[in-house]
Formats: structure tokens, sequence, C-alpha cells
């Protein structure tokens, strides 16, 4: 059964802005204290806050553009995109755990940065088996859609799971340099997201 793409990118961006949103409640500012020091505590929440909502915001914007170069979904590419959302859905979770644990130099903090990597090791697989299931053969992409279009997202998707991978490993010797990078990565995207309209 195959279906138009409007109630399957009204679904998915509810995902992207719900996720989005969740992010800024692990903001805690304990109250009675002295709220200038409290706010400077505060700063791994701010880095985990902005590379997680710059990375979800990247996702969708590509999202958005490679769903617009689709003429129809089956159900197989709705099954593929309920993983990929339930990953962005989750990512709040070690978001959390990162803001919680980086620079207190607990066991936990390792693990936490582990935990964060490898939600985007695994989103940045699922999104390439998403492109590359609508991709192949041409099964679901638009009649009319140019090979150049194509080749661009090709080209933007493929770092994602070398890079991510290596973000993971990163993790095992520095949780700060591993969230940094990652950070970097969002940097380095956010440009080449202009890539899709080339």
């Amino acid at each position: 059964m195959e279906n138009s793409t409007t109630r399957f990118e009204a679904f998915s961006d509810g995902v992207f802005a719900i996720a989005a949103t969740l992010l800024v409640l692990e903001f805690h500012a304990f109250p009675g204290s002295d709220l200038g020091r409290e706010l400077l505590r505060l700063w791994p929440s701010y880095l985990a806050y902005v590379t997680s909502f710059l990375t979800i915001g990247i996702i969708w914007m590509n999202h958005h553009h490679t769903v617009s170069l689709l003429g129809r979904t089956d159900r197989t590419m709705l099954f593929i995109n309920i993983l990929l959302l339930l990953t962005i859905a989750f990512l709040p979770f070690p978001t959390k755990l990162v803001a919680q644990n980086l620079n207190t130099g607990h066991d936990g903090e390792q693990a936490a940065a582990l935990a964060y990597a490898a939600t985007f090791v695994l989103m940045a697989a699922l999104h390439l088996i998403w492109w590359g299931y609508a991709r192949k053969g041409r099964r679901l992409i638009a009649d009319g859609t140019s090979d150049s279009a194509l080749r661009a997202v090709d080209r933007a998707y493929l770092p994602g799971v070398p890079m991510y991978g290596a973000v993971f490993l990163v993790a095992f010797f520095s949780p700060l340099a591993a969230v940094l990078v990652t950070f970097a990565i969002a940097a380095f995207y956010l440009p080449s997201a202009a890539l899709f309209d080339r």
C-alpha cells in the first residue's frame, strides 16, 4: 500500500518538535543557592542542550528536504521512519545523562558520554538506511527529481556514521572531548544542509 507523504511528514515534525522541547527540561538550579554560581555550574547542561538541539534541528531540516524528494511512501518506509523517530525521541535521555555527569570525575561521566555517542551512531545509521531504502532504484523518489539532488543528499549523509563512530571511541578517553566533537559535527552539518539545494 502506497501513500502520499503528507501524514508521514506531519507525524515526523511532531516528534522532532517534542524531542527538541523536552531538552530544555534538563536545566535545574537549586533554590536558596548562589544563583550566579549555580548558573555557571550548569555549563554541561548548556553544552549538551545546544549540541542536541542543533542536531535535532539539522536532522529535521534534512528530513524535511529529503521528504520533499519523495513521491510516495510505503509500509517499509513508514517503519524505518518510526525507528528513526524512536532514536530522536530518546535523545533527551542521554542528553540529561551528559548534563548531570559531565565534568564530575565520576564513573558515570564516561558511561553518559558513551550512551550519548551511541545514540548518535544509531540515529545516523537509521537515517542512512532511511534514505538508502527510498533512494534505491528511485523506489520512492518523485518523478522529475534530478540525479544531482539525490547525489547531494548522498554526500551529506555518508559521513554521519563514521564521524559519530569516532565520537564513540573518543568517549572512552575523554567524555568532554566526545561531547565537544559532537558539537563540532553539528556545526559541520549546519552549513552542509545548504548543499541539498544545489
